[in-house]
């Protein structure tokens, strides 16, 4: 199987991560505004596993190190995969509310909270089981992303819409109890992966195995929580399963190719881990939220009715994203 075998090289991959992280929900705004959520939620998740697949016989199978994925996943044992599946249950309650989160509040509010929560939890728990890097410089940049976030809810708040209506607290309320699942479910898929990528322990999973173990937990229980979902939804009306067949091919285009875009950056990320370790990846990985604000803020213009004096606390928050971001990076 394909492996990493240099620091530098594990960034570049980090940064792919970042990048596909922070801009697969792109494709939930360009689906259109008629096609619900809900619906779009069930094409993402067969994107992910998808992904997952392709990578597997691909770039999981291919070279002379590790053990191929077909060899790797009659090895394994159940205890790893138990905690990769339960890594794709945990990403998957907090990623619908993340994605509820964007619905009712925008990307530029929805990743810098709810992801930049994710990040501070995720590098916390991931450092204490598997300490790499000077703490000092990774706590740190940890706690300017702290910072960035406050800024961000601040200029949200002077949003006009948001002073008028429920939504926007409604919005914020969702994003921070995603952050607080999303900082856990990284730390179910390390468990469950071999410390060494090379010499892989004994019923441990290689990193593409443990993404299409994560994945098929993600699709299983998208039938319990996207299904409450659609009955009992965040806004608007209950959605019905009639409702995913009568989407158009761009509709379920989009939400497939959002889940590849996702996918692709988790397995970037866990292939990273093994030459940067799981707190950096992590950390790194979620540098998303810059590029999802940058996407809300410059394309999408979901600032564009905030009055003046916004744009400094903006400048502000993503200033604090990319130095804590740097920082984080030389941690190692």
């Amino acid at each position: 199987m394909f492996v990493l075998e240099s620091y530098p090289a594990a960034v570049v991959f980090c940064i792919i991560t970042m990048l596909c992280w922070g801009s697969w929900a792109n494709t939930q705004k360009l689906a259109g505004r008629s096609w619900r959520f809900e619906l779009f939620y069930w094409d993402y998740v067969i994107g992910v596993l998808l992904t997952a697949l392709i990578l597997a016989f691909t770039m999981g199978s291919m070279g002379d190190k590790g053990r191929p994925f077909l060899e790797d996943l009659a090895q394994a044992q159940w205890p790893a995969q138990g905690w990769a599946l339960l890594g794709g249950v945990v990403f998957n309650a907090a990623n619908i509310l993340l994605v509820a989160a964007i619905a009712l509040a925008g990307m530029a509010v929805a990743f810098p909270v709810g992801i930049g929560l994710a990040l501070i939890v995720g590098m916390i728990v991931n450092y204490i089981n598997q300490p790499t890097g000077d703490p000092i410089l990774l706590f740190s940049g940890m706690t300017l992303v702290a910072v960035a976030i406050v800024l961000d809810a601040l200029a949200y708040r002077r949003l006009p819409s948001q002073k008028e209506s429920g939504g926007g607290a409604k919005g914020l309320i969702l994003s921070i109890l995603c952050g607080l699942l999303m900082g856990t479910f990284y730390l179910c898929v390390a468990r469950s992966m071999a410390e060494d990528p090379i010499a892989l322990e004994p019923g441990k999973l290689s990193p593409y195995t443990a993404m299409v173990f994560f994945s098929l937990g993600v699709l299983l229980s998208n039938f319990v929580f996207n299904t409450l979902l659609m009955r009992f939804p965040v806004a608007g009306q209950p959605v019905a399963f009639a409702d995913y067949f009568r989407g158009s091919p761009r509709d379920h285009l989009w939400g497939i190719v959002g889940g590849m875009i996702w996918g692709v950056g988790m397995t970037m990320s866990i292939i990273a881990a093994g030459k940067a370790g799981f707190a950096i990846s992590y950390g790194l990985g979620q540098g998303a939220t810059l590029v999802a604000a940058l996407w809300g803020v410059f394309v999408w213009r979901e600032f564009r009715e905030a009055p003046p004096g916004t744009s400094r606390l903006l400048a502000a928050m993503f200033a604090a994203f990319l130095v804590g971001l740097t920082t984080i990076i030389l941690s190692r």
